[in-house]
């Protein structure tokens, strides 16, 4: 006899679903046991908590483009998900979740682990639907996949302990009531208005100085983004979630924008007359236009969130690449290549500043620039890069050059710390034979990632492969990003109290757990430590012990966050050395201007 919990199983193998990321729990045994003889197809993951589950589930959806799948059970095992879904939820990945909760028999009564779910997943998910007659699981699984591709969100399916024991219906009763629901889903063309469209091209047409802002929502339309850029002139800056959608070898693309940025981004902001955004919700206005001194032209795909970043001149409704298409016809090639040429030079200044920040050590402490700038120089072809919420996020934006065939992705508006290392195992899961490395800090390893190291540990055989696979840990004792927010936002010096991380020997760990472990505290062998963990037959946890003295300096520092920092300073307890590094840092931008500009 044909459980629920086996007809539940079953739908999500018919949905697509290879693999499901969660925890066991008594909530759902009847779950766990349909797993068991579905015979790995789909195969039940099994992270170290249920948070993990929701990243890898995210992850997934991330780097495949496919629905995501994560599994927990009833009470603390349910809301253990909530923070990797809101992950999904807020940068607009389709998720489904299922969750466990007690009989139906119980529900109302203050019992055991009873949490009234539906209310718990009201905010995180597009669709949450609890299954009270086994005739029902088939409808519900059905809508929460179509719901989660079509709104490209989260949905969940709450499944209690006795519906998911009960006798599977396949199909349910020809009675007034009854859904008869099917498998099955398929991306439409959305269109642009064509008035709308006309509108949009006079307004490039007329600029004489555009600047063009992607996001995650121009993924598809690589080669029509490039081909618009060529007509007008422009130069690209790229949403952290959008990183992958242009290499960076393109003279034009200008890299990262906002405090994470990079300087020619920031100057084509700063001196355009016309802003082109492309499927992006970047919402940093201090780091876009001031209100009505540019033209807007926007495309997205999403009406609801057409023009609520800066007030848009043309409100264009649409894919990106279909719109881009129909679109491109309608521009005049820009004759004046000034413009472009200046930002093409801005960039090759900036990359040459970049990689004189990353050669400068202090004290014989490795620079975490310099971690980054190696790898760059290293990465394999078709590698797949994620970065956690730290200051090494800003190295992994600035300073890692992504080529074309490469992904990158990390949590770009809930801004979480965590996900790092379950993105870099969902994404290993999905590509074996492709390399995998993720930039962690030490505090999210502290917090959740060392954990997972053991997770790879158990699937070492699946996750191994050829290719590299490697954690780069940045060693420096300090919750480094929140630190420096710390100097200039609030105007306080660091507090060891809440700031300080205990040193623990990372690479050391990875040894114990199984994996290799390479660790490297000298300035003069960070390439020689990533040859060695990208060589290595096994998963790597590659250990840097790294400066917390290297300020992510923005793209230009407001007067009043410069006020802040300086108040800080006064009692920080890393001042001096602090000082003496930003002052270097800094000075590099000018150096070929400056008398001995070669010391």
């Amino acid at each position: 006899m044909a459980l629920v919990a086996d007809f539940v199983v079953e739908r999500l193998r018919e949905w697509g679903v290879n693999r499901a990321y969660g925890y066991p729990g008594d909530g759902i045994n009847a779950l766990v046991g349909a797993f068991d003889r579905a015979d790995d197809d789909p195969k039940f993951v099994q992270a170290r908590h249920e948070e993990m589950a929701a990243f890898m589930a995210g992850g997934h959806a991330k780097f495949t483009g496919e629905v995501g799948c994560c599994v927990a059970t009833s009470g603390p095992g349910a809301v253990h998900l909530l923070n990797g879904l809101y992950d999904a939820k807020m940068d607009h990945q389709p998720v489904v979740a299922v969750v466990g909760q007690q009989k139906t028999l119980c529900l109302g009564s203050h019992y055991q682990q009873e949490i009234a779910l539906e209310n718990l997943f009201a905010d995180v998910s597009e669709f949450c639907q609890m299954i009270v007659n086994p005739a029902q699981a088939r409808h519900v699984i059905d809508r929460a996949f179509k719901t989660a591709l079509t709104t490209r969100s989260v949905a969940t399916i709450i499944l209690p302990e006795d519906v998911s024991q009960s006798e599977a219906v396949p199909s349910p009763p020809r009675s007034h009531g009854a859904v008869y629901s099917s498998v099955g889903w398929s991306q439409p063309r959305v269109l642009p208005d064509e008035n709308e469209l006309r509108k949009a091209a006079g307004i490039l047409n007329e600029g004489e100085k555009v600047a063009i802002l992607i996001g995650q929502g121009a993924a598809n339309a690589e080669d029509e983004v490039v081909e618009t850029a060529e007509l007008l002139g422009a130069g690209v800056a790229k949403a952290l979630l959008g990183r992958e959608v242009l290499p960076d070898d393109l003279p034009f693309v200008t890299g990262p924008i906002g405090l994470l940025g990079s300087k020619p981004s920031d100057q084509m902001i700063k001196g355009c007359d016309t802003l082109f955004m492309i499927g992006s919700s970047f919402p940093y206005a201090e780091w876009l236009p001031v209100e009505g001194t540019v033209k807007g032209v926007e495309i997205d795909i999403d009406g609801r969130m057409i023009g609520i970043r800066y007030p848009m001149d043309a409100h264009v409704v649409g894919d990106a690449k279909e719109t881009l298409t129909a679109l491109l016809p309608l521009l005049r090639r820009k004759e004046d290549r000034s413009w472009r040429e200046k930002i093409e030079k801005n960039v090759r200044e900036w990359n040459t500043v970049l990689g004189k920040r990353a050669a400068q050590h202090f004290d014989g402490k490795i620079n975490p620039q310099s971690v980054a700038q190696q790898l760059s120089e290293r990465l394999p072809d078709r590698a797949l890069v994620t970065a956690d919420s730290g200051s090494g996020t800003n190295w992994w934006a600035r300073h890692l050059k992504l080529r074309r065939g490469m992904q990158a992705s990390l949590s770009g508006t809930l801004a979480t710390m965590g996900p790092g290392v379950p993105y870099a195992i969902a994404a290993r899961f999905a590509y074996p034979d492709r390399p995998v490395v993720a930039f962690v800090g030490d505090g999210a390893f502290q917090m959740n990632g060392m954990n997972e190291m053991i997770t790879v540990k158990r699937y070492a055989q699946e996750l191994a492969g050829e290719a590299p696979f490697v954690f780069c840990v940045f060693n420096n004792q300090d919750l480094n990003q929140v630190t420096w927010e710390q100097r200039a936002m609030a105007g306080d010096p660091k507090f060891e109290g809440s700031q300080h991380l205990p040193d623990f020997p990372y690479a050391k760990y990875a040894e114990l757990v199984g994996l290799r472990g390479v660790y490297c505290d000298d300035p003069t062998k960070v390439g020689e430590a990533w040859d060695e963990a990208l060589a290595s037959d096994r998963p790597v946890v590659l250990e840097f012990v790294v400066d917390p003295g290297i300020a992510p300096i923005p793209p230009h520092i407001k007067a009043e966050q410069g006020k802040k920092a300086a108040r800080a300073m006064v009692n920080d307890p890393d001042n001096v050395g602090i000082a003496k590094r930003g002052v270097r840092q800094k000075l590099s931008e000018y150096a070929e201007h400056l008398p001995g500009r070669g010391q």
